[in-house]
């Protein structure tokens, strides 16, 4: 893709790469350096080739052996780019509905900025790997109108194009279910931001403009609270623009006291082949600083390096 910062190497080789691979962890100690150099200058469907070839040099598993040579933050990220994107995807959610409570952060982050074909996929895909509906294990552990719009957005039928006759009328109709009425018609919300385009939403967000005089998302952090209001403001904001949404989702994660690692390995792991480049320009517009700058001065060690050359560059 145009906008990734990861992309496929051009002098390719898979058996000298498991080779380089396989020594880098032989004998005592391990060359960290060499494994993330390698594995990030590779596109995913490489590492796929990569681990084959391990395999079938060796007779071992090439994740396997790298979760018992790496450890912590380093060893997360690097089985994250080990893992294919949709199955990364599918763990992601299996393990945010299966740990101990709910990672409501991870439910809304997926469901609401990939598209309607990949969240089909998903599905699909979750079906095969756990043979459990992820419909059914999303309900068993939300509730709500929450609950309702993940289902919605795991139903993947969202039209495509504008319907330009509705624009007025769904703007209309969100301004009467939230600032006209005492108490919220959370439903009405759920509906139409669960069941319009991206492009349709970005004209439905203008007419509310003129109607109520400030931003969808001010209405919606006014309106309401918890988990439908993080979740509402994500499809919002996908539906504006996903790179944004990335980039602040970059942004929190690393701001303040403590990072959020497990954030900060998911959007670079996820978009590293996707828009990582938009991601980083508009994180650029936004902030005070660059990803790759607050990448650095929030992290450390061979997380931090190999983070670094997942970014690509630095845009100060």
């Amino acid at each position: 893709m145009v906008n990734a910062t990861v992309k496929a190497s051009r002098n390719f080789n898979a058996t000298d790469d498991a080779e380089i691979l396989y020594k880098a962890m032989k004998g005592i100690g391990t060359d960290e350096e060499a494994i993330l150099q390698l594995l990030v200058a590779r596109s995913n469907a490489q590492r796929q080739q990569i681990k084959v070839a391990f395999k079938t040099l060796f007779g071992k598993d090439l994740v396997d052996r790298l979760k018992g040579e790496l450890g912590g933050k380093f060893e997360t990220l690097v089985v994250g780019l080990m893992t294919p994107p949709l199955a990364y995807d599918v763990s992601l959610l299996r393990n945010a509905i299966k740990g101990a409570g709910t990672d409501e952060k991870v439910l809304v982050e997926i469901l609401a900025s990939r598209t309607p074909e990949q969240v089909k996929d998903i599905v699909a895909a979750y079906r095969k790997e756990y043979d459990n509906d992820l419909e059914e294990d999303v309900s068993g552990d939300t509730s709500g109108h929450f609950k309702r719009l993940l289902v919605i957005l795991l139903q993947a039928n969202r039209p495509t194009g504008i319907q330009q006759a509705t624009i007025q009328a769904d703007a209309e109709v969100l301004f009467k279910a939230g600032e006209q009425k005492f108490g919220t018609d959370e439903q009405t919300f759920v509906t139409i931001l669960g069941n319009r385009s991206a492009e349709h939403l970005r004209k439905v967000f203008d007419a509310y403009m003129k109607l109520a005089g400030y931003e969808m998302e001010e209405s919606i952090k006014r309106e309401t609270s918890g988990g439908l209001e993080d979740l509402l403001l994500a499809v919002v904001k996908c539906a504006r623009s996903v790179p944004t949404y990335f980039a602040e989702t970059l942004y929190y994660a690393m701001k303040g006291a403590g990072t959020d690692d497990n954030t900060l390995i998911r959007v670079m792991v996820t978009r590293s082949e996707v828009d990582l480049l938009e991601i980083r320009t508009e994180f650029r517009k936004l902030f005070a600083c660059s990803l790759f700058s607050m990448i650095k001065g929030d992290t450390g060690g061979d997380y931090r390096k190999a983070l670094l050359l997942l970014c690509g560059g630095d845009d100060e």
